[in-house]
């Protein structure tokens, strides 16, 4: 079954471009092309396309204006695509808050030298997101409630998990997920790696942490690095905790977020200070969860909680693998909560989870302290 794809931009040539790359794969079909949001709009009515490809700067309607009609007249899964800058990252940003499933970046000297690699991650965003059970809808800005950060969070609040299942892995053993997990005791160190969708699910999470949450987090969000220190500064202003964009030589602190800066990597050394490094050539992440999990693996053994969220791919697997040898405990999102269940399926297949949780769930489950 194709994924049928509706193509917007003001641009003739990313029109031509975008429809070309996709029609390469024969896993899509371009229904349709707009040339604003308000052909947009009107397209995704007619054609009912499974995924939109949208520009951000348009005349008529800008891409936001039109994301968010399409989220209450017909939800549909839509990419955007956008620029580089600083204003690009904010505006993305924005896009992904008011529904829209992930972006492509706007590299002019990519596109004009028909890169493969760009061709690839087009399409493959494309397919996953097109075949995911993910259902489009306004994401979570418009319901998450940040706690002031003067204001405490209940260790009460409940923690319910539908997912009450037994999970198969890859080496065929099994494990039930038992309805409350708590933070393990003894742990001193949160680190949660996404991707895909994970911009609104971190959001969902961390706006509801209290201001005097005792864990120090390290965050591991695939992004370029402009659109990392404009999300680190975003959830900032919209959480209790304080959230950072990493810099080598941050110590760890209970209550405060580094985000791993894009295009780096982000490890612990052996007084368990942050550095940022350019890292290997050779590692397909930048940054990589597999690299911080494995750091975090290094320097505190046991006394870790990792959380893989949605995102496509097997990243934080491997790295997940080395904190279970090391006595961590590891918690997954649930299929029905990502956007792209790619990451916390590989992990579940590696019998690496401890728990699998609904992506509403895992603030409170974070409250209910076991130490």
């Amino acid at each position: 079954m194709t994924v049928r794809v509706l193509v917007v931009d003001d641009s003739a040539f990313f029109r031509q471009r975008i429809s070309s790359v996709l029609s390469a794969s024969k896993e899509i079909e371009v229904v349709g092309i707009a040339h604003n949001g308000v052909e947009a709009i009107d397209m995704n009515n007619s054609l009912q396309p499974d995924v939109i490809t949208m520009d951000v700067e348009m005349p008529k309607l800008n891409g936001i204006d039109a994301l968010k009609q399409i989220m209450r007249i017909r939800p549909t899964k839509i990419l955007m695509v956008s620029s580089l800058t600083h204003e690009g990252a904010q505006v993305t940003l924005q896009a992904m808050e008011a529904g829209a499933v992930d972006y492509l970046t706007k590299d002019m000297r990519a596109w004009m030298d028909k890169s493969p690699s760009l061709s690839r991650e087009l399409i493959s965003k494309i397919v996953a997101i097109g075949k995911s059970k993910y259902l489009a809808r306004s994401q979570f800005s418009s319901t998450a409630k940040p706690i002031g950060r003067t204001t405490h969070f209940s260790s009460h609040t409940p923690c319910s998990i539908r997912e009450e299942r037994a999970v198969t892995t890859a080496n065929q053993r099994s494990f039930n997920v038992t309805s409350k997990p708590k933070v393990p005791f003894g742990c001193k160190i949160i680190v949660i790696g996404s991707s895909t969708g994970g911009p609104a699910a971190l959001q969902e999470i961390l706006t509801k942490l209290p201001a005097n949450f005792p864990y120090p987090i390290l965050l591991i969000q695939h992004m370029p690095n402009t659109f990392t220190s404009v999300f680190a500064q975003r959830l900032d202003q919209q959480c209790a905790i304080a959230v950072k964009h990493a810099q080598s030589g941050d110590r760890l602190k209970p209550g405060v977020a580094l985000l791993a800066p894009g295009g780096m990597q982000m490890i612990l050394d052996s007084h368990n200070t942050v550095q940022v490094l350019a890292g290997d050539k050779e590692l397909t992440y930048k940054p990589s969860i597999d690299l911080t999990f494995a750091s975090t693996a290094k320097n505190f053994g046991s006394k870790a909680l990792a959380i893989i969220l949605t995102g496509m791919g097997a990243d934080g697997r491997d790295g997940a693998k080395l904190l279970k040898e090391a006595g961590s405990n590891v918690w997954a999102q649930s299929e029905s909560s990502c956007t792209i269940y790619g990451m916390p399926q590989a992990a579940a297949k590696a019998g690496v989870v401890d728990h699998v949780i609904d992506l509403k769930d895992f603030a409170g489950c974070l409250n209910l302290i076991n130490n």
